[in-house]
């Protein structure tokens, strides 16, 4: 499956999971209502956390098409500091 897909379906999941999280707290206070307030909630976790694997990875992959390119065969060690401006003498 692509990666747009799998970014689109845990994004769903959330979703999905924040409304039984509130459905659930909408509901009286019982053994079954906390049961699936928590269930609703490590389902919102377990989403939010794939949503961040999976968008690290896009960002990784547009990163390496980037290097490909500008013909770069690593990532610069310290790239902020090649990118810095030079100052000029007395500043």
């Amino acid at each position: 499956m692509a990666l747009p897909k799998h970014v689109d379906e845990a994004a769903d999941r959330l979703h999905e999971a924040f409304a039984r999280i509130e459905a659930a707290r909408a509901a009286p206070t019982s053994t079954e209502s906390l049961r699936e307030w928590l269930t609703a909630l490590t389902d919102y976790a377990q989403a939010l956390m794939d949503l961040h694997e999976f968008t690290n990875e896009s960002v990784h992959e547009k990163l390496h098409v980037l290097a490909g390119q500008l013909n770069l065969r690593a990532f610069p060690e310290e790239p902020l500091r090649e990118a810095e401006p030079a100052q000029p003498p007395g500043h």
